[in-house]
């Protein structure tokens, strides 16, 4: 890589970890850290939305599925559009004010009040886990594109650099440094794809007519995808819009219900069609580039055996000149750090918020409260770190993360804060009966019929035991823990 690639590379580097400290000094407590002082705006709190939920894991997954599909693989994203528009009307509205009214930090909290301190533990453990994995995701996806450009990079020294900086200026900042870091690496995503990826991988593949003679017909059609297909992202990636720990928090930090939906609604064109079409275009470009011979140097003689996922990142390295290579890289890296970033947050306030704080005595001790959610960001972020180690696939390691958690907490939340005859013992045993489902069938490796995912299978028997068991067990004796009736009226 030539030394000025090298040296943009260490600027940017440089300039993420000095937001992260500057705002270590500016945190004073767990609303600071957590929440951002819940005073941000939509512009702000729009752009980390969206580099969040889209971020590296998605950039190259994207890349992989345009390598392999084409066009068709932007209807992924499409999900992602209708998640943060149907959230922003229905559950906006609801939790900003409540989290208004009792200081909310965590996604689980929510479920304390809804329903008990025990159903809110157990939704911090599947929760924390949840983004334990989703982390992981992402730093594997940094390790492929660097292992790809820095030939003398190792994938597992890849995931160690990028493990070690994504941690640290986490550690340091809190969600403020997370939501302003995230706003500049989405200004530099769009900016690198817009003005330099995409017209230069055009360019460097010979044009439309040259796409047209290499490639198959159906990967420039938006048709070349299953119904399952659809079916299956569709119903993983729509409910994490109601589940998603980062996105709570970005909810609590908005200084008002209309700065919420204003962001949501701007997160959710950014994802369709602008991230997706950016996404698999890249990654189609590489896919020619692969059947004219364009790899063949790198040691890739067949496109059929190659990595999907490595054929955006050796696209890049290859067709880029110098100086372009790293602002490109530099753009990669700032989608990946800004969901890796969140999920760690999600994880750490899961983890302290809704375990630690359960056990031990640090709460309304402000000071102690902030060094153990410090320590247990770090502690995570060394756990993501090991997973990452042993998984090939970011995109499945995406969606098994998101399976999980959406088939664990989807129906219990929405049950919480529509309808009335919900229970504490419904809820607790739609999580585990539901997340376990989805775990146990992937686990097994037990394929639903007609290609559908086992998630499929674990949001409907979430469903059934939740309603069943409301139906058969009492609503608790104390209402104001139980019910969001302000929402509800």
């Amino acid at each position: 890589m030539h030394p000025i690639d090298i040296a943009i590379f260490i600027v940017y580097f440089l300039a993420m970890l000095g937001i992260g400290f500057f705002f270590f000094r500016q945190n004073k407590n767990a609303d600071d850290y957590y929440v951002g002082g819940r005073d941000m705006g939509s512009m702000h709190i729009g752009l980390s939305v969206v580099a969040t939920d889209v971020g590296g894991g998605f950039s190259i997954g994207l890349g992989g599925l345009g390598f392999m599909m084409g066009l068709s693989g932007s209807w992924m994203l499409f999900t992602g559009l209708i998640g943060a528009w149907l959230s922003a009307v229905f559950l906006i509205p609801k939790v900003n004010r409540l989290s208004k009214q009792i200081n909310l930090l965590t996604f689980p909290q929510l479920f304390e009040y809804l329903f008990n301190p025990k159903v809110a533990l157990l939704a911090g453990f599947i929760s924390a886990i949840g983004y334990i994995g989703f982390t992981s995701s992402q730093l594997l996806a940094g390790a492929k594109l660097a292992s790809a450009t820095f030939t003398a990079l190792s994938l597992t020294q890849a995931l160690i650099i990028m493990g070690i900086i994504a941690v640290v200026y986490t550690v340091a900042g809190g969600l403020k440094a997370v939501i302003y870091t995230d706003t500049v690496q989405w200004i530099i995503l769009m900016a690198g794809l817009v003005f330099i990826g995409i017209p230069m991988g055009y360019y460097a593949v010979g044009g439309y007519e040259s796409i047209k003679a290499t490639v198959q017909p159906e990967m420039l059609s938006l048709t070349n995808v299953a119904w399952s297909q659809l079916v299956n992202w569709g119903v993983t990636i729509i409910p994490i819009w109601f589940v998603g720990m980062t996105l709570y928090q970005r909810i609590y930090a908005c200084r008002d219900e209309k700065t919420a939906r204003r962001a949501w609604y701007i997160a959710g064109l950014f994802e369709y069609p602008i991230m997706a079409f950016m996404g698999v275009l890249l990654g189609l470009f590489a896919r020619v580039g692969a059947d004219q011979g364009m790899f063949v140097g790198l040691g890739y003689t067949d496109p059929a055996q190659m990595d999907a996922e490595m054929g955006l990142p050796l696209l890049l390295r290859t067709v880029l000149p110098a100086g372009l290579t790293g602002l490109m890289l530099s753009a990669y890296f700032s989608a990946i750090m800004s969901t890796a970033d969140s999920c760690l947050m999600a994880a750490s306030g899961n983890v302290v918020t809704d375990i630690l704080e359960r056990f031990m005595p640090i709460k309304g001790h402000e000071k102690k409260i902030l060094r153990y959610s410090q320590v247990a960001t770090f502690a995570i972020g060394a756990i993501a770190l090991l997973i990452a180690m042993s998984m090939q696939n970011v995109l499945e390691l995406m969606l098994l993360s998101y399976a999980f958690m959406v088939s664990g907490l989807f129906v219990p939340v929405l049950g919480g804060m529509y309808w009335k005859r919900s229970t504490p013992t419904a809820a607790f045993w739609s999580m585990l009966l539901g997340g376990g489902t989805t775990l146990g069938l992937i686990l097994a490796g037990y394929q639903l019929p007609y290609g559908l995912d086992s998630n499929i299978a674990g949001i409907s028997i979430s469903a059934l035991s939740f309603l069943l068991l409301s139906y058969l067990t009492p609503a608790p004796e104390d209402p104001a823990s139980a019910r969001l009736s302000a929402g509800r009226a």
